[in-house]
């Protein structure tokens, strides 16, 4: 097996055992268990289970990383918004596994300051669909244009409907949002 399937099944069962019985009482020996490897096969990718969340993190975080290095280059349009709001929506629903972790796990997460630069990389992004000179009520409609993915990405599973029915309906509010906010 190729080492890149080798480290993304061993972050996928971390993961379960994680939200199955949480991070503290999950082992490397329990994670390597479910793999069925041996515990220096586990050591060959992660040497700890602090090293294994990292990695997921910033495997599903990098999306969010080139959005914003992207949208840095872009021309501050309704259509640059729109697709910053669109292409975001698409690497929250690729996180929502370690979004359920870090909710799951929050002292956890603070200890390990994932969720701090998750709220960097938020407020980076911010920057690209806000306009500082534009009145209150439009600033806080492109807030929530982005707030409008992180609840339809993560409490609309508890809303009956066609699952991307759900989400075609968030990112539509979310773009109205913007859209209004751009005063348009």
């Amino acid at each position: 097996m190729a080492r890149g399937n080798t480290r993304q099944r061993i972050q996928d069962v971390a993961l379960e055992l994680f939200a199955e019985q949480g991070y503290e009482k999950t082992s490397l020996r329990e994670i390597a268990e479910r793999l069925d490897v041996t515990k220096a096969a586990l050591y060959y990718h992660f040497k700890t289970k602090e090293d294994i969340i990292i990695g997921i993190f910033q495997d599903l975080a990098r999306p969010i990383d080139e959005l914003v290095a992207w949208a840095g280059e872009q021309p501050r349009t309704l259509e640059t918004k729109q697709e910053i709001l669109r292409r975001y929506q698409k690497a929250l629903r690729a996180a929502t596994p370690l979004f359920r972790f870090m909710h799951e796990n929050q002292a956890t997460v603070r200890d390990l300051s994932i969720g701090l630069t998750f709220k960097e990389r938020f407020l980076s992004l911010n920057q690209f669909i806000q306009e500082p000179e534009s009145p209150m009520k439009n600033k806080v409609r492109a807030v929530s244009a982005i707030f409008a993915l992180h609840a339809g990405t993560f409490f609309m599973e508890n809303v009956e409907g066609d699952p991307e029915e759900k989400q075609e309906a968030v990112l539509e509010v979310a773009l109205d949002l913007i859209e209004q906010a751009q005063g348009a």
